[in-house]
C-alpha cells in the first residue's frame, strides 16, 4: 500500500472519548434520583409541605442531570494538522480580526493594545489579515494607544517572526523575564532588550496618556463628544498598500456612531457595524472575532483554524470554529470557580460531539456567509439576489450590497474574495454603513449577524445559525489558542455570573428559543438539551434557594424533609449526596486540577445559584414585564494585582450579595433553635440529614461567614448584613407562626 501523500492525509482529526466508566455512574446516580422521586410520591400523603417541596425540587434536579448525562455522553478529542495544512496550500484565505472594547477605564487599553499586538503577529500572510478594534468607549486614550502600538508593531512582529517567538503578547513575554536566555545568540540578545526598552517607553506613553489627554491634530474628532452621543469614527492606523505577505495587517480603529433616540443594541450591535464596515472595505470570507483581553496565546492559530474550514468534507459541518477560553494567571485553586476548566473538559467536549460547540463570544472564526444568514446546501442565483432584496435586507449602500452579493454567491470560492481595494479608499462608505439609523427596516440583528435580544448576543446568534442546520468546530490547540483575563475579585465574577444568567434565560424565552429551533428548525433534540442546561441556571436559583431553606424550615418547626437515620430508605439521598460529590472530584482529578479547586468550585457554584442567578432571572423577568430594560455590566479587567491577599473574597454593596447572607444566616439560626430544642429534651423530629445539610450550606457559605466579621472590601457591608439579618428574620417568624 503506498504512503499517503501531504494532499490525501486529513487536516483535522475528531475521535470519540472511551467514557464507559462515566456513562456507567452517570446512568447510577440518575437511578438513584428516580428511585427518591419514587419514595417521594409514595410516601407524599404521609407527610407536610416540606415533602411536598423536596419533590417538587429534586424533580427539578433530577430533570437537570438527565440534561447534563446528555449533553456530556459523547466526548470528542479533536486534533488539527496546521502543518499538513502548510504543506498542501499556496494560497490562504483572507480572514477580517474583530476586537471589542467598551470601557478605557474597565478595559484599560494596554490590554486592548497587547491582544492586537498578539494577532497582528499570528503566523499568516499579512497581506490576508486585517485587523478591526471597535472602541464603544470612544475613547481618544484607545485610539491613541492603538497609533502608538502600530509604532511598536513594526518592530514587534518581525522580531517575532525572525526568532519565532512562542509568546507574541508583549506584557506576557516579558513579564518576570528581567533579562533574556544566556544561551541565546548575541544578536538575539540585542535584539531583545532592545524591544523590552521599546515595549517600556509604550507603556509609558500609554500610562501618561491615561492622565493627561495627548495633543495632536489628528484627534480633533475626538474633542467635544459624549461616549453615547457622536458620529462614526473610522481610522486606518495600518495599511498594507502594497499586499506585502511578511508585512504588517491592516489595522482599522473604529468607534460606531451613538445618539440618545438610537438604541445600540450593546456587544451584538457594535458586531454588526464591524461586519458591515470590513465589508465594505477588506470582505474577507472569514471573520475572527475576539474580546480585547483575549490575546493570540498560540501564533498558529489562523491556521489550527483554517484546518477545520478546509479541510472539512462538507462546508455544513464547520458553520464556525470555537476555541476554548482560558484564562492566563488564573488564581490558585480557582476561588471564584470562574475558570470553568472542567466544564470545557466534559460539557464542552460533549456537545461538539452533537451538532458542535456553543458560540462562546470570542476566540471564534465564522464563515461570513453564515453571518450573513446563509442556509446549508441554499443555492443562491444571481437572480434571487436582485438590488431590491439586497438593499431591503442589508441596507442602502450600493458597495456594501455588492460585496455581500459576491459572498453569497462565491460562498465556496474562499480563496479570492478579498478586497483588491485599499481600506483607506473605502472610509467614506464605511462611515455610511456604521451609521446608527444604516440598519432601520433591515434584517440586521433580526434574521442576519448578531442578533438582538440578549445580553447573552454569542448564544442566541450561534443557536440561531445552527437552528439553520449548520454544524460547528471544537478546536483544541497546545498550547491553547486564546487566553484572558478572569474577575479576581468577588463583585467582578458576581456581576459576570448575573449577566450571563440574565442573557441565558432572555434566549430561552426569545422566538428563537432552542425549543422553537428543534421544533420549526434543524436544531438537534440533544443539541436542545444541551442548551436547556445552561440556559436554565436562573430557573435553577429558585429550586436552589429553596432547598438550601428545608433543612432551616424542618429544624424550626421541629419536622424532617430526609428519611430518619434508622430508616432503610436514608440510603438513597445519601448515596446520591456521597457518589455525585465523589464522582465530580474524579473528574477534577482527571482533569489534573487539585481537590481544592473542587471545593472552591462546588461551593462557587451554589453562591452563584442563589446570588447571582437568582438577580439574573428576576432581572431577566422584570425586562419581559416592561418593568425595566436590560443594561449590559461589563466585567473589571483586571491587570497584574501584587496584593498577598488577591483571591480571598471581597464584597462590595450590591444587594446581589443579600440572599446568600440571608440564607446562611437563615441556616444558622435554625441551627441554634435546634439546639436549644434539643438540650430541652423536646421530642425532635428533624434528624441527623437535616443537620449535615445545614452544616454543607455553612460550608458552602464559609466566604460570607469570614465576611460577617471582616471589615473593608473583604467583609459584607452592614447595610446589606441588616438587610439580610431582616429578611432571615421574615422567615424564621413565618416558619414558627406555621408550627
Amino acid at each position: 500500500m503506498a504512503p499517503k501523500t501531504p494532499s490525501s492525509l486529513p487536516l483535522y482529526e475528531i475521535k470519540y472519548r472511551k467514557n464507559y466508566i462515566s456513562r456507567v455512574i452517570e446512568l447510577f446516580i440518575l437511578f438513584l434520583l428516580f428511585s427518591l422521586l419514587a419514595y417521594r410520591f409514595l410516601t407524599l400523603k404521609f407527610h407536610g409541605l416540606q415533602w411536598l417541596l423536596a419533590l417538587i425540587c429534586e424533580s427539578w434536579f433530577t430533570f437537570i442531570w438527565i440534561l447534563t448525562v446528555s449533553s456530556k455522553w459523547n466526548q470528542v478529542e479533536p486534533t488539527t494538522y496546521p502543518l499538513r495544512l502548510l504543506e498542501r496550500t499556496l494560497k490562504f484565505p483572507a480572514v477580517d480580526i474583530f476586537v471589542t472594547t467598551a470601557d478605557p477605564v474597565l478595559e484599560p487599553p494596554l490590554i486592548t493594545i497587547n491582544t492586537v499586538l498578539s494577532l497582528l503577529a499570528v503566523d499568516y500572510p499579512a497581506n490576508k489579515l486585517a485587523c478591526y478594534v471597535s472602541d464603544d468607549g470612544a475613547s481618544i486614550v484607545t485610539y491613541y494607544s492603538l497609533v502608538e502600538a502600530s509604532k511598536f508593531a513594526k518592530h514587534w512582529v518581525p522580531f517575532c517572526k525572525k526568532y519565532n517567538i512562542a509568546l507574541r503578547a508583549p506584557f506576557r513575554y516579558f513579564s518576570g523575564n528581567s533579562s533574556p536566555p544566556q544561551d541565546s545568540s548575541q544578536e538575539f540578545q540585542q535584539d531583545w532588550t532592545r524591544m523590552k526598552d521599546e515595549y517600556k517607553q509604550l507603556c509609558k506613553k500609554i500610562e501618561d496618556a491615561s492622565t493627561q489627554e495627548p495633543e495632536t491634530c489628528d484627534f480633533d474628532v475626538f474633542s467635544n463628544i459624549q461616549q453615547k452621543n457622536h458620529p462614526t469614527i473610522i481610522k486606518v492606523i495600518l495599511e498594507n498598500k502594497e499586499g506585502v505577505a511578511d508585512g504588517l495587517p491592516h489595522l482599522v480603529y473604529i468607534s460606531r456612531e451613538k445618539r440618545p433616540k438610537h438604541p445600540h443594541q450593546f456587544k451584538a450591535g457594535a458586531m454588526n457595524v464591524l461586519t458591515r464596515v470590513s465589508g465594505v472595505m477588506t470582505n474577507a470570507p472569514f471573520m475572527l472575532n475576539v474580546d480585547c483581553d483575549m490575546y493570540a496565546n498560540n501564533p498558529q492559530v489562523v491556521l489550527h483554524a483554517m484546518c477545520y474550514f478546509l479541510g472539512a468534507k462538507d462546508e455544513i459541518d464547520c458553520g464556525f470554529v470555537q476555541f476554548p477560553q482560558f484564562f492566563y494567571d488564573g488564581l490558585k485553586e480557582d476561588p471564584y470557580g470562574n475558570q470553568l476548566k472542567v466544564l470545557h473538559e466534559y460539557f464542552g467536549r460533549g456537545i461538539s460531539g452533537i451538532q458542535g460547540p456553543f458560540y462562546q463570544g470570542s476566540g471564534c472564526f465564522h464563515r461570513r456567509k453564515v453571518i450573513y444568514g446563509s442556509s446549508p446546501y441554499e443555492k443562491i442565483t444571481a437572480g434571487e439576489l436582485k438590488d431590491e432584496y439586497i438593499q431591503k435586507t442589508y441596507g442602502m449602500s450600493e458597495k456594501l450590497s455588492t460585496s455581500i452579493a459576491k459572498t453569497l454567491l462565491e460562498g465556496s470560492n474562499i480563496i479570492e474574495q478579498f478586497n483588491s481595494d485599499s481600506p483607506s479608499s473605502s472610509i467614506e462608505i464605511a462611515h455610511q454603513v456604521g451609521s446608527c439609523g444604516f440598519e432601520f427596516g433591515t434584517a440586521w440583528g433580526q434574521k442576519l449577524g448578531w442578533l438582538y435580544g440578549s445580553v447573552a448576543e454569542d448564544i442566541l446568534t450561534g443557536l440561531f445559525i445552527q437552528s439553520r442546520g449548520w454544524k460547528s468546530a471544537y478546536c483544541l490547540p497546545d498550547p491553547p489558542a486564546f487566553l484572558g483575563c478572569a474577575p479576581a475579585a468577588g463583585p467582578a465574577s458576581m456581576i459576570q455570573q448575573k449577566r450571563w444568567a440574565t442573557g441565558l434565560f432572555e434566549v430561552l424565552l426569545n422566538s428563537k428559543s432552542p425549543i422553537i429551533g428543534t421544533l420549526f428548525g434543524k436544531l438537534q433534540l440533544r443539541q436542545c438539551m444541551a442548551y436547556l442546561q445552561i440556559q436554565l441556571w436562573g430557573l435553577r436559583s429558585i429550586f436552589e434557594v429553596c432547598y438550601a431553606i428545608l433543612p432551616a424550615y424542618c429544624l424550626i418547626t421541629n419536622s424532617h424533609f430526609l428519611p430518619q437515620a434508622n430508616e432503610l430508605s436514608i440510603v438513597i439521598p445519601a448515596s446520591i449526596f456521597i457518589i455525585y460529590n465523589l464522582y465530580v472530584l474524579s473528574e477534577y482529578i482527571r482533569a489534573n486540577e487539585p481537590i481544592i479547586a473542587w471545593m472552591n468550585n462546588q461551593r462557587m457554584w451554589r453562591v452563584n445559584a442563589m446570588s447571582a442567578w437568582l438577580f439574573g432571572i428576576l432581572s431577566a423577568t422584570t425586562k419581559l414585564l416592561g418593568f425595566s430594560e436590560t443594561a449590559f455590566e461589563i466585567t473589571k479587567k483586571d491587570q497584574n494585582d501584587t496584593n498577598s491577599d488577591i483571591g480571598r473574597f471581597t464584597f462590595d454593596d450590591s444587594p446581589i450579595f443579600v440572599p446568600g447572607t440571608a440564607v446562611l444566616l437563615l441556616n444558622l439560626s435554625a441551627l441554634f433553635i435546634g439546639v436549644l430544642d434539643f438540650k430541652k429534651g423536646n421530642n425532635i423530629e428533624w434528624g441527623l440529614g437535616e443537620v449535615i445539610c445545614i452544616m454543607w450550606i455553612v460550608f458552602v457559605f464559609w466566604a460570607f461567614l469570614k465576611g460577617l466579621f471582616a471589615k473593608g472590601k473583604y467583609g459584607i457591608p452592614t447595610s446589606s448584613i441588616l438587610k439580610a439579618g431582616a429578611l432571615a428574620l421574615l422567615l424564621v417568624h413565618l416558619f414558627k407562626f406555621k408550627q
